[in-house]
């Protein structure tokens, strides 16, 4: 991403919103593109956001057929619906990609994503973190004396509510992997 997406920061506002001069409502979209698993397609693919000043929310990538060498890539994006469709639009027209499928508007998805908490703390605060990990369903994968390293998975909401109630119980690290999505159904 680049310096003006990362300044978004907490308020949900960016930079590119200033093109936006009719003030049309912004919207979260979540999209897969299959392509083929080869080198230089995930570049292109990301190049299209940066290069326009689209920006990403979360993506994820990985080999779905390996017969066929198609890899899917899932990115969550944000903007206008018609930026969401000239988005859609130009994705289909590169030359790697098989399908671009915007999961937002096609019916139901399952999104799901993984998130390594890392807490540390003693007493009190270590308990308090444990007994909120069974809440949220999280598993430890890793215990020190001094912190907890635990496992946990869900929707993005779910994640960022786990993280909001580890900060004071001495939230250390995260890490994410992104989201995840498939159509429900056939």
């Amino acid at each position: 991403m680049n310096a003006l997406a990362i300044k978004k920061g907490s308020s949900g506002k960016s930079a590119y919103n200033l093109r936006n001069p009719l003030g049309d409502h912004q919207e979260t979209h979540t999209l897969t593109v299959l392509v083929d698993n080869e080198a230089g397609v995930l570049a292109r693919v990301i190049g299209l956001f940066s290069g326009r000043g689209y920006n990403i929310d979360s993506l994820t990538v990985a080999e779905v057929d390996h017969l066929g060498h198609r890899s899917r890539i899932t990115v969550v994006t944000t903007g206008t619906p018609a930026v969401i469709e000239q988005i859609k639009a130009q994705l289909e027209r590169m030359v790697p990609v098989y399908a671009v499928n915007d999961l937002t508007v096609e019916g139901q998805s399952v999104e799901r994503e993984l998130a390594l908490v890392k807490v540390t703390g003693a007493g009190e605060k270590r308990v308090e973190a444990m007994r909120t990990s069974e809440v949220f369903r999280a598993r430890v994968v890793d215990s020190t004396l001094e912190s907890f390293v635990f496992e946990i998975t869900g929707t993005p909401e779910k994640i960022d509510a786990f993280v909001d109630l580890m900060r004071p119980l001495g939230l250390e690290e995260i890490a994410r992997t992104g989201v995840a999505a498939i159509a429900r159904g056939a």
